[in-house]
């Protein structure tokens, strides 16, 4: 089964403004993004809570936040 998703292409809305964000961000809108495509405002306060925890001031350096995220999405059998 697969998960039914907006392309990048066919996006508009709040879908369209979060999409440009990711490819500006990122260079490209990644699956796990647009597999939150279908519920716009899910997949932009997903996106806010990401960047909040990666983004904020602390003793953590970002690249420490991502080696940990990759740690534990592996832990839990997740490859995002």
């Amino acid at each position: 089964m697969w998960i039914h998703t907006i392309a990048p292409a066919e996006a508009q809305g709040l879908v369209r403004l979060v999409y440009d964000a990711a490819v500006k961000r990122a260079g490209r809108v990644f699956q796990i993004v647009r597999a939150m495509s279908l519920a716009p405002e899910t997949m932009e306060a997903s996106l806010e809570l990401y960047k909040r925890v990666m983004l904020a001031p602390g003793s953590l350096s970002r690249r420490r936040r991502e080696m940990l995220a990759v740690v534990v999405s592996g832990a839990n059998g997740c490859h995002y």
